[in-house]
């Protein structure tokens, strides 16, 4: 059983390692490690076979340089062995394991270490054959949206739910960092109307706020890059959250859930007894009233506590007469009025 499904929380926060171990399977485990300690619900890495899904002449993307793509890949990837032991140590760590595949070599690969789901990236939505293996598993999908025009989406969704039900639509915004102009928590809800499928954000933001935003918009995915430090090489790691970020990002997220499956009713106000008698104000006589005296607004004043005649009553108390005499400082109670007297 995962941590969320213990802890009945909706939202599954997924902790994006990508390549941020550098080819390194026990820092790839310590990234593990530090997403379990943080409140993650799965931690994912990213597959590259280089020779199945990049030319050696392929250019980088524009936010790293550090060295060429198709040797990058090939120099960070992980031997079944390998991929195995990290399976293995993130489940002992009571968190799902998921990996990107880019190629339907790295499908196969993933289908072998039995993953429970499978996670396309932005850049392989248009790749309907990758899609139609990755359906044809049968198992829930993750189809991050990022850099994908509504045709091609739409295709996409097609492609997998041809064969395959089991999918949410990730709302993302393939640049590193996004801006916060460019998140497109807008499109979330056309996602949710136009599939009729759950719903995510993989976020590429800096900070935690498009995440919340998006579990008030009814997200049931959140993925965010992890890193342990932003100082570290790689390709993600700058615009990745550190441990202690990413753990606020947890802590939120289920405070946000908090707030939205448990609904206040504005007509029961029972449990503020106390606090209406100590901030609300009462009816209070400014001088002493004798027995047959007509109340004025001169006469009365609205004061602390709340334990008389409330303050929402004045208009119905002005003109009214006293049943008994009353001190000056006393707040007036509903025996204290001939309610039958006309002004």
């Amino acid at each position: 059983m995962s941590r969320r499904a213990r802890a009945g929380s909706a939202v599954s926060i997924i902790a994006e390692a990508g390549m941020n171990h550098d080819g390194n399977v026990g820092l790839a485990c310590r990234l593990a490690d530090a997403a379990a300690e943080a409140g993650a619900d799965a931690v994912k890495y990213q597959m590259h076979v280089a020779g199945a899904e990049t030319l050696r002449n392929a250019p980088n993307p524009p936010y790293f340089n550090g060295e060429p793509r198709y040797e990058y890949f090939s120099r960070t990837a992980f031997t079944p062995a390998k991929w195995q032991h990290l399976k293995r140590h993130c489940e002992s760590r009571g968190l799902e394991f998921l990996c990107s595949p880019f190629s339907i070599d790295a499908v196969e690969s993933l289908e072998r270490l039995g993953v429970r789901r499978h996670k396309v990236p932005s850049g392989e939505v248009t790749n309907l054959p990758l899609l139609e293996r990755i359906a044809r598993t049968g198992k829930p999908v993750l189809l991050s949206s990022g850099m994908s025009s509504w045709d091609e989406l739409d295709r996409a969704v097609e492609v997998i739910r041809r064969r395959n039900r089991r999918l949410t639509v990730l709302q993302c915004t393939s640049e590193y960092p996004c801006p916060e102009e460019r998140v497109g928590l807008n499109v979330l809800g056309e996602l949710a109307r136009r599939y009729g499928l759950p719903i995510g954000l993989s976020d590429h933001t800096l900070t935690n706020y498009a995440a919340f935003a998006a579990v008030t918009l009814g997200a049931v995915v959140v993925e965010k890059h992890l890193t342990l430090s932003r100082r570290m090489y790689g390709s993600d790691a700058k615009h990745s959250l550190e441990p202690e970020e990413f753990a606020e990002l947890s802590r939120g997220i289920r405070a946000v859930e908090r707030m939205l499956t448990h609904p206040v009713n504005k007509a029961d106000v029972r449990r503020y007894r106390v606090m209406k008698r100590t901030f609300q104000k009462s009816i209070v006589a400014v001088r002493d009233l004798p027995r047959g005296a007509r109340i004025t607004a001169s006469s009365v004043a609205l004061k602390k506590p709340g334990t008389g005649l409330p303050a929402a009553r004045w208009a119905q108390v002005l003109g009214k007469r006293m049943v008994r005499a009353v001190a000056a400082d006393t707040v007036l109670t509903e025996a204290d009025v001939d309610w039958k007297a006309h002004a």
